[in-house]
């Protein structure tokens, strides 16, 4: 219990400094590409200054969101305050969503006044290297926020890389434009990257408002909760009415667990704890409620195959 315990404590540190360092580093990507846009006079890359904007912002809510969402339980939050990271997803795909419509608002403009770029190979160099920035920063974040379970940052990693794809349009788009001679494309490049960015906004809030509403756990997180019920079941006659929920780093399992009429109170819990270390040792954090009914309850519910009954 007591390593399980350290690995949750060190897991919400790499959270919080990621988190943390996320600011910082949004504010310098920002400044990069709107360095680029006022070299190159590019509405493509100012599109790309304004998602790098609300970058800034999401970055501040995610970090601030992360750290209430670790506090520990209390008297007003029994359960955690787990959920919080959800809201902060959910706000940031908004964002992502606004950063969208400001980019077609900027472009459409341009469409009927299209102007080649000033000083386009300083300026893609400029928006290149931002865009690399953000690549390696989105995919630490997006690993990070699985393997911990955070979907504010994983929300963040996957916002950050939905800009590199903006990037990358941009940059490839821009050249084409550069090569050609088509001023047109630079505006036009600005319009098909919001609808992209818009794609991974409606994304976000989907991904989020699913955990508001307790989404259950992954299939392959229950199959493994089954695993663990039939394996370490001995004693009991039955398992059922199994349900669960996520809410960010935490997962709420419960169920009922039928035991022989005549079976002491000592020896169902011994079965309890048993089937308790066994769930925390597949997911680490998880909160557990077993409900033990005498053999004749009628079961209900999804129903668990226990060991030793082969039902």
């Amino acid at each position: 219990m007591r390593i399980r315990t350290t690995m949750v404590a060190r897991d919400t540190n790499i959270v919080e400094r990621l988190a943390f360092w996320g600011i910082p580093l949004s504010l310098a990507v920002m400044g990069l590409k709107m360095l680029a846009w006022w070299v190159t006079g590019s509405v493509a890359l100012l599109s790309d200054g304004l998602e790098s904007l609300v970058n800034v912002a999401a970055a501040f809510i995610a970090y601030f969101v992360i750290r209430y969402a670790q506090r520990p339980a209390d008297h007003d939050h029994q359960f955690g305050h787990h959920k919080a990271e959800y809201i902060s997803a959910v706000i940031e795909g908004v964002l992502i969503v606004v950063a969208a419509l400001l980019i077609i608002q900027e472009a459409w403009g341009a469409l009927f006044e299209p102007k080649l770029l000033d000083a386009p190979v300083p300026g893609l160099a400029i928006n290149g290297l931002a865009g690399i920035i953000n690549g390696v920063w989105a995919t630490i974040l997006i690993r990070t926020g699985k393997a911990h379970r955070s979907p504010a940052m994983e929300a963040d990693g996957r916002h950050i890389m939905s800009d590199v794809v903006t990037s990358a349009g941009v940059f490839v788009g821009l050249i084409l434009a550069v090569l050609t001679g088509y001023a047109i494309l630079d505006p036009l490049l600005a319009i098909l990257v919001a609808f992209n960015i818009l794609w991974q906004g409606y994304k976000v809030i989907s991904h989020s408002l699913g955990g508001l509403m307790d989404r259950a756990l992954e299939p392959d997180e229950e199959a493994a909760v089954r695993e663990a019920i039939t394996a370490c079941s001995g004693g009991a006659l039955g398992v059922h009415d199994l349900k669960s929920r996520r809410a960010g780093a935490a997962a709420f399992i419960d169920f009922h667990l039928v035991v022989p009429a005549g079976m002491s109170v000592n020896e169902a819990h011994g079965i309890c704890d048993r089937l308790e270390d066994a769930i925390k040792e597949i997911i680490p954090g998880a909160t557990l409620a077993i409900h033990v009914e005498p053999e004749g309850e009628r079961a209900h519910g999804q129903k668990v195959e226990v060991e030793g009954t082969g039902k």
